[in-house]
């Protein structure tokens, strides 16, 4: 629940970055705004329970809050208009975890824009991978497929030199990403059996293990070259994350002198 004020609809959009990452098939997560001066205690006191129960079940579906913030200020009636809210949503939709409710966002963002193209998804790899008979390849995310190219050739990883900009971003895997370099970079000649080691017993072990038996084609010239063209994927993913953040700040609370600085120097980068 939320005031339906400026404030409130902050509060309301901060919740639902927090909640971007945890919505797994079958979660749901709903968007309540009050009136002014209410809370739900005073809501149940003058309407009853079954008057909050109402008022919950008419609640905004984070979709609909979603692309309702995302494009209050932009004209959809124009292609400019479509590409701008496209590029403000594809950090965020890449932080939701793979299944049919990222499907369904995608899609949704797709109807709107008439973008076809997937934000922030896309594989690191430039050759498709081979296939046994008619079996599908395993659709990987970027932050999946640099995991992979780490856990198999771990060395890829000694040259890298921190900060990671990519280490911002907010989807899945990054903080294992960030993990499996400092480990690498502390013992550079580590192994992908002892890499596994280290990680057996953890939650992630078992999505480690997979990602050790995958097939991944090339040589280990062109993985050096995969991997550097996805952490630089990364990078710019982390770029476009910030600069939507400062974007949606604008209007409330607004930006400080150094966050208009910061903002229009992302912006000049990008062209």
């Amino acid at each position: 629940c939320f005031d339906g004020d400026r404030a409130g609809r902050s509060a309301a959009w901060r919740a639902l970055e927090s909640v971007l990452p945890r919505m797994k098939d079958g979660r749901q997560a709903l968007f309540l705004f009050l009136p002014d001066g209410e809370d739900p205690d005073t809501i149940v006191r003058s309407e009853g329970a079954a008057g909050f129960q109402a008022r919950i079940a008419k609640a905004t579906p984070l979709s609909e809050f979603f692309f309702a913030e995302l494009s209050h200020d932009v004209n959809l009636g124009t292609l400019d208009g479509k590409a701008r809210l496209a590029e403000r949503a594809k950090p965020y939709l890449a932080q939701i975890p793979d299944g049919a409710f990222r499907d369904l966002m995608l899609a949704r963002l797709r109807e709107i824009t008439g973008v076809d193209r997937a934000p922030a998804a896309a594989t690191a790899t430039k050759s498709p991978p081979r296939r046994r008979g008619n079996q599908q390849a395993p659709r990987r995310s970027l932050v999946r497929s640099v995991i992979a190219l780490l856990v198999q050739q771990p060395g890829l990883a000694t040259s890298l030199q921190p900060p990671y900009l990519f280490a911002a971003l907010r989807q899945p895997g990054i903080a294992l990403l960030v993990e499996l370099i400092a480990l690498i970079q502390s013992r550079p000649d580590i192994s992908s059996a002892s890499l596994l080691e280290h990680f057996d017993g953890r939650d992630e072990a078992a999505a480690l293990n997979k990602l050790a038996l995958l097939d991944i084609p090339g040589s280990p010239e062109s993985w050096v070259i995969e991997f550097r063209d996805a952490l630089a994927q990364l990078d710019r993913q982390t770029l476009a994350q910030r600069i939507g953040e400062l974007q949606l700040r604008q209007r409330d609370p607004g930006l400080s002198a150094a966050e208009k600085d910061e903002l229009r120097a992302l912006l000049s980068s990008r062209r």
